[in-house]
């Protein structure tokens, strides 16, 4: 029988990226940070999770913060603890693969500006995807944490993942994580699956869940006496709900045991008390569907993070009435789809996948994203099961799935993207450049500083709940129309933003086509006078961080086009008219 040699356990904190990710959509600021990242480097953590994952994304989209700024600015204050980012293989930061050479700058990037450990995975465990980031993450000298998505299903098994762990440690990983998005591991397979990966491997084993469906705390006490190496957890203010267990919780149980972390809790006071003033300032952010306990994740297996993101998209669509049928969608669509684990970008291409076939009238996969049709041709990787054939001919028809790691079909970018953001104008720093290929739609606004910053909703008196109030206005000025989304509600005062002149018709238009859903024209692509087919695509949506081609569902010629690209359109406004 394996032994387990009792020794420390080891903390890495997720406060700085996960826990702010889960609770309150990644919305946490630099300015915010900077204060607890200096009493953090107190503690004597193993890593503290500060960059990667969403918080990309929501600092150029939302908080026109540099994200390399941020880290840099981070690593100024973490001095004796070492930066952990989330890196998503070979979709980095983003939610599409990317080519190898900006996979190779990125990794560099990275490093130079201040990330010590890695956490690499691939949403499928299609170890393909990661390998290019594991070299390079290996050739900068950096700490390699392979990552084994954890997840159930009829075709997943602790067997399976014991195996990919042995792939990973051939492939040169200084440790291993266990990354349970959804808070799914139970105490039995998380000491069954800790033991017999430490039986077949020589390597550190860090497990990561969620308190979504309240069981990990119980998990962590299995995982600990089954040899953990590392725990995931999160200061308490960010911690439980859909984040991590408590930090202070975890190490006051081990006080004082063969397994005690050795981190000072009157330290980690301190760290708290900043936190709670932090929670206090984000406080309208804070969902309460994100905090309670929620059972129900053990039948749709949403991540965390997604969770509050998913509360998010149905708010901007006037729908969070139908949360319910959307969660009930979720896991048809993942066995449709062949069992994927639930974790960025495939908890994205899923979720928004059942809002769609919720919310276009019922009709499931009559309007289906890019991202879905790609993931069904291969594009994403190997699929854990085969997608449901049906499904996949009325997605895809006939076409071709590809059998190649879906990174060798793509071409170089690196010096043709860098030469049109240079062009642009876009280019003050080489990390500029990175920003722009991994965003192309967002990063030019971002990088000219022509972003709105999102402004922190107030909480909410009891009273007067946020919900009295419209999300969305028109309001005249100086006799133009100007359409104004509301973003927070704070005593008499109404904050707004996203300021956009209404050009764009409601109502019944001969031939027009609408918009479906509240989004971001990322490109038109038909011309006034063009003829077009039924089927063809008419123009992009941005919606809920996936691209949805708007069809023209008859055979025609294209007349008034009433959006442009980077225009904010609401559901059931005219987009265009074909006739």
């Amino acid at each position: 029988m394996h032994t387990v040699t009792p020794h420390t356990v080891h903390i890495t904190d997720t406060t700085l990226r996960d826990a702010h990710q889960s609770l309150v959509a990644t919305r946490l600021r630099t300015e915010d940070m900077i204060p607890l990242a200096r009493a953090i480097d107190e503690c004597g953590f193993f890593s503290v999770e500060a960059w990667g994952g969403a918080t990309f994304d929501t600092c150029i989209r939302f908080l026109n913060d540099d994200p390399w700024e941020r880290l840099r600015s981070l690593k100024a204050e973490l001095k004796h603890t070492p930066i952990q980012m989330l890196l998503r293989g070979q979709n980095l930061v983003g939610y599409r693969h990317y080519p190898d050479d900006v996979v190779d700058h990125f990794v560099a990037a990275a490093h130079r500006n201040g990330v010590d450990v890695f956490r690499v995975f691939d949403a499928l465990n299609d170890i393909r995807n990661m390998k290019r980031s594991m070299e390079q993450v290996k050739k900068a000298g950096a700490h390699l944490q392979g990552a084994i998505c954890y997840t159930t299903s009829p075709v997943h098994s602790i067997h399976s993942f014991i195996e990919m762990a042995k792939e990973l440690y051939a492939l040169d990983c200084d440790s291993i994580c266990i990354k349970d998005m959804a808070g799914l591991i139970m105490p039995e397979a998380a000491r069954e699956l800790i033991t017999g990966i430490k039986k077949a491997v020589d390597v550190k084993v860090n497990l990561h869940s969620h308190c979504t469906s309240g069981i990990a705390p119980i998990s962590y006490q299995a995982a600990i006496e089954a040899g953990v190496d590392i725990l995931d957890t999160a200061m308490s203010p960010f911690a439980m709900g859909t984040s991590q267990p408590p930090t202070e919780s975890i190490v006051a149980s081990l006080k004082g045991t063969v397994r005690d972390t050795g981190i000072d809790l009157i330290k980690l006071r301190v760290v708290r008390n900043i936190c709670l003033q932090i929670r206090e300032k984000y406080g309208g952010l804070i969902n309460p569907i994100s905090e309670r306990v929620d059972s129900d994740v053990l039948i749709y297996q949403l991540p965390g993070g997604m969770i509050s993101n998913l509360v998010s998209q149905l708010q901007e669509q006037d729908a969070l009435n139908r949360m319910d049928e959307v969660l009930a969608e979720i896991p048809r669509v993942r066995k449709d789809l062949g069992y994927p684990p639930l974790v960025t970008p495939t908890s994205q291409i899923v979720g928004t996948q059942a809002v769609l076939n919720v919310l276009v009238d019922g009709q499931r996969y009559r309007n289906v994203t890019k991202e879905v049709k790609d993931y069904v041709h291969g594009l994403y990787g190997r699929s854990p099961a085969p997608v449901n054939q049906e499904i996949q001919k009325q997605i895809i028809g006939d076409d071709n799935v590809i059998t190649v790691r879906p990174a060798d079909l793509l071409e170089p970018a690196y010096a043709r993207m860098k030469e049109e953001a240079q062009k642009a104008g876009l280019v003050k720093k080489e990390e500029d450049i990175l920003t722009y290929i991994l965003y192309p739609a967002i990063a030019p606004s971002f990088l000219k500083g022509d972003r709105i910053i999102e402004e922190i909703p107030k909480k909410q008196p009891a009273a007067t709940p946020a919900t009295d109030f419209p999300s969305q206005m028109e309001v005249e000025v100086d006799g133009e129309v100007f359409s104004v989304r509301i973003v927070s509600v704070g005593g008499s005062k109404v904050e707004v933003a996203g300021v956009t002149p209404q050009k764009i018709p409601r109502g019944d238009i001969a031939g027009g086509i609408k918009s479906n859903m509240q989004g971001m024209v990322l490109k038109v692509m038909v011309n006034r006078g063009d003829a077009v087919k039924k089927g063809d695509v008419l123009l992009v949506l941005e919606a809920m961080k996936m691209e949805n081609p708007i069809h023209s569902p008859i055979d025609g010629r294209v007349g008034d086009i009433f959006v442009d690209a980077g225009d904010v359109v609401q559901n059931g406004d005219v987009l265009l008219v074909v006739q």
